[in-house]
């Protein structure tokens, strides 16, 4: 018997190893010591707690709660280091959550569940987010599959489950709620799969989650704004060569910025690997859909996720897209639909879990002829879980090591480090040239956002205009960009007085527009300049422009909910006592269903 539990350990260990070593091999090269500063990921050294990071700025709030959580850690941890961590952890937790939830829904053995970790880290998706520097959205995609099965098992359970159950999808909900939108793939995800009984509590937990963003949007002008209608076709889904729109999305792909895919993805390569992967999906897509309600509502679920972008980059699609962010506060959240064929990737690893069980069984019953005993039954499933890892590999074969290259940590110069020790007085920061990002000499050829606003400890002011492929993209910062310009006009420095502006950091090495902002400049006090950077203080008074005590207030409980919401559902669910009295396995109510339905016989190898 010791044995046997043994056995089963190490082979619930294998798909977590596996996984991990999967993330190191797609994240080596970023692993050095150094920064992540790719397109729209910054990490710094040091950030603060300002009113932007809490979501009150002129912009609207999307990276709450995540400025804060790097605030707050980085003042005993490396920003850096916080950054590269939580990334690497991301990506690991999306394999194993597969390989799980592939082994409680379908039953399936190991090789399946090794299978399943493949497809949901070595996909499109992955590699183009990477590349656009996502990296906090990838928290949220790595905890769709834990969420799919904790809310499996919550529809399998007694009607009151158990407190393991709530509590670790509790902790899930709030790691996904690092970024908005992560927190609504994954509130998509619970709702679906929760079961109708557990819906208001699920739909509550959600709500207590996402609380620093909803109380961000809500205390912030900015955030209920209308969105720029030029940001949906800009952000649209993409076609990549030979596949379409719809084809692109179907593999797992078609991001609107086309600089930021795989070289492979750009070439006729992209139909190849694109065949290869849905054909590793499609093997297992009847069984599947066969084998219980929560598996066809990750089907449905994945389709949708599709189907919608695809018709979002339609041309009355856009239209709907446009009147939409015109006329409904918040729902430019939704203008880069491609990020939401995340929702897909639960369904495709188990589609590529049950497709690896039906080739192993067409090899046992054409190769093996059913001959042999347990050995060969598990040979026969290696077989054919190598064969679809190999596939699946070979589909996307730039996504090792960094992407072929292209995440690889960069080191600031030393001046940053002295101009955020300066920036310590009153008063908002003005930078230049204009526009939000940059092109560092030390950063490589891909634009990355100005790390000023995360560097320093007042809040820098943004335009939030975003430069894509149509053309630029309108943001919400009025004062922003007020203050941009009368920098570039030259006008008196006691104008950026009365807007709250207190300093001005040029940084230098980078192409655009500076206008006449030297005639301001000469009326500024110097504190500081070096090859890269020149800081300047804004004489006389400045007026305040600061987030109320209040909002300052509300939005700190709402980001304390939300740390103890993450913080305290883990540690609950890791309480051993708990963990033994978990709610019953989904594969028990597999079984149950089973009375009711056709079922696919389980493959109990492990």
């Amino acid at each position: 018997m010791n044995a046997e539990v043994g056995e089963r350990r190490w082979r619930r260990a294998v798909p977590a190893g596996y996984s991990l070593a999967l993330a190191l091999l797609v994240l080596g090269p970023l692993l050095g010591s150094g920064y992540l500063l790719l397109r729209d990921a910054v990490s710094t050294p040091r950030s603060y707690l300002t009113d932007s990071a809490l979501g009150l700025g002129d912009a609207a709030p999307r990276a709450v709660p995540q400025d804060a959580l790097l605030a707050t850690l980085s003042t005993v941890v490396d920003g850096g280091i916080l950054v590269k961590a939580i990334l690497l952890v991301a990506i690991w937790l999306a394999g194993w959550g597969a390989a799980a939830l592939a082994r409680e829904l379908l039953g399936v053995s190991l090789g399946p569940q090794l299978v399943a970790a493949t497809v949901a880290i070595w996909n499109p998706y992955v590699a183009e987010r990477l590349l656009q520097g996502h990296w906090s959205l990838l928290t949220g995609y790595g905890a769709l599959p834990w969420i799919a099965l904790l809310a499996a098992r919550l529809r399998a359970a007694e009607p009151a489950g158990t407190i393991f159950t709530w509590a670790a999808l509790t902790g899930c909900l709030a790691a996904a709620g690092l970024t908005p939108t992560g927190s609504l793939l994954a509130g998509c995800v619970a709702l679906l799969v929760a079961g109708k009984r557990n819906l208001p509590a699920v739909l509550a937990l959600w709500i207590l989650s996402a609380a620093p963003w909803l109380v961000a949007t809500a205390l912030s002008s900015s955030g209920a704004a209308p969105s720029d209608p030029a940001g949906i076709a800009a952000f649209a889904a993409r076609a990549e060569p030979w596949l379409g729109t719809l084809g692109s999305l179907a593999g797992l792909g078609g991001i609107w910025n086309g600089t930021a895919v795989p070289d492979s993805r750009t070439t006729f390569y992209a139909l190849i690997g694109t065949i290869a992967l849905l054909a590793v999906v499609a093997t297992g897509l009847r069984a599947v859909h066969r084998a219980g309600t929560v598996e066809r509502r990750l089907l449905w679920l994945a389709a949708a996720a599709i189907v919608l972008p695809a018709l979002g980059a339609t041309g009355w699609g856009l239209s709907v897209g446009e009147f939409l962010v015109t006329r409904v506060p918040g729902a430019g959240l939704f203008r880069d639909t491609q990020k939401y064929v995340a929702l897909a990737m639960p369904a495709y690893t188990l589609c590529a879990a049950a497709g690896c069980r039906v080739a192993g069984r067409w090899i046992s019953a054409n190769v093996l002829d059913g001959s042999f005993g347990e050995r060969p039954a598990r040979t026969r499933t290696g077989a054919a879980a190598t064969l679809f890892i190999v596939a699946t590999l070979i589909a996307l074969p730039d996504m090792a090591w960094g992407v072929d290259g292209a995440l690889r940590p960069v080191h600031y110069p030393a001046g940053w480090e002295r101009v955020a020790a300066l920036v310590d007085a009153p008063g908002d920061v003005a930078v230049l040239p204009g526009g939000m990002f940059r092109r560092f000499g030390y950063s490589g050829e891909a634009p990355v956002l100005d790390p000023a606003p995360r560097m320093l400890r007042r809040d820098v002011l943004q335009t939030g205009e975003l430069p894509v492929r149509a053309g630029v993209v309108a943001g919400e910062g009025v004062r922003a960009r007020r203050v941009e310009k009368m920098l570039s006009r030259g006008e008196p420095a006691s104008k950026l007085a009365v807007l709250g502006v207190g300093w001005v950091l040029v940084e230098g090495g980078t192409p655009g527009p500076l206008g006449e902002s030297k005639n301001t400049l000469s009326q500024l006090n110097p504190v500081y300049s070096d090859a890269n950077l020149q800081l300047y203080k804004v004489p006389g008074d400045i007026t305040p422009n600061d987030a109320s005590p209040e909002s300052r207030r509300a939005s700190g409980a709402a980001h304390l909910l939300w740390a103890a919401l993450l913080i305290g559902g883990f540690l609950t669910a890791a309480v051993p006592s708990m963990r033994h009295a978990a709610a019953p396995s989904v594969r028990r109510s597999v079984l149950r269903e089973a009375e009711r339905e056709p079922h696919p016989d389980h493959d109990n190898a492990d």
